[in-house]
């Protein structure tokens, strides 16, 4: 059992307390079907960043505000399959509201429409692709977070799926639970995981209120890079 304590949690969305990859799986295999492009690796690296960081990548003359309105437009209607990751909305409602927010690499109105159909609450403060200027694995979404909830971010703990979102709350700070739910476990390590835990139902909330730490607990985690706080 490993226990740490944190000021605030600042949870990534897809992958981590929804599940959605089919559904991004079938928007990223359109897109990289109809230019052209290898389908797997258009998913693998679409993963985790903003869309327009994918579509400028593979597209850096076309209208990138145009593909990127359609990608969006086709992730909002395709919800089949969007779904609580087990343990999730436990592990949200354990904790309170000024605790904790989202920092999602989606929009703003895609996240919305994501915790509509995975039952998820809405956060006072979420942090989305239309609030930043520089996407993960870029620090800033992590940093516009915890600052906005108030805490140095190295006194947040970051919950993260993805190498990119890793390499982002390392990069502000901040210690990174991984969980196991899209990447293996030698990726999440070699981005900078601290902690490894198969998924949102591995952690537990110890004791958390509005005005003193928050402590939580890993039933099942090992160490990524060994950090401890």
């Amino acid at each position: 059992m490993i226990e740490i304590t944190c000021s605030a949690v600042l949870f990534d969305l897809d992958g981590v307390l929804i599940d959605s990859t089919p559904a991004i799986a079938r928007v990223w295999t359109w897109w990289a079907l109809k230019h052209g492009f290898n389908p797997d690796e258009v998913v693998e690296r679409a993963h985790g960043r903003p869309s327009l960081s994918t579509i400028r990548e593979y597209l850096p003359d076309a209208d990138l505000e145009l593909e990127n309105r359609e990608v969006e437009r086709r992730e909002i209607a395709d919800l089949e399959g969007v779904v609580g990751l087990p343990g999730a909305r436990a592990l949200l409602d354990s904790l309170p509201a000024a605790r904790w927010t989202i920092v999602t690499s989606g929009t703003r109105a895609l996240a919305k429409v994501r915790m509509r159909a995975a039952a998820l609450p809405t956060p006072q403060h979420l942090v989305s692709a239309d609030d930043i200027t520089r996407g993960k694995p870029d620090p800033e979404p992590y940093l516009r977070a915890a600052r906005l909830l108030g805490f140095p971010p190295e006194n947040c703990v970051v919950v993260e799926d993805a190498p990119a979102g890793v390499l982002a709350g390392r990069a502000a700070g901040a210690p990174v639970i991984a969980v196991r739910t899209t990447c293996a476990d030698r990726d999440l390590a070699a981005a900078g995981a601290s902690w490894i835990v198969n998924g949102c139902g591995s952690i537990s909330v110890i004791r958390a209120s509005s005005d003193a730490a928050v402590q939580l607990a890993f039933n099942d985690g090992v160490p990524g890079s060994k950090t401890r706080r």
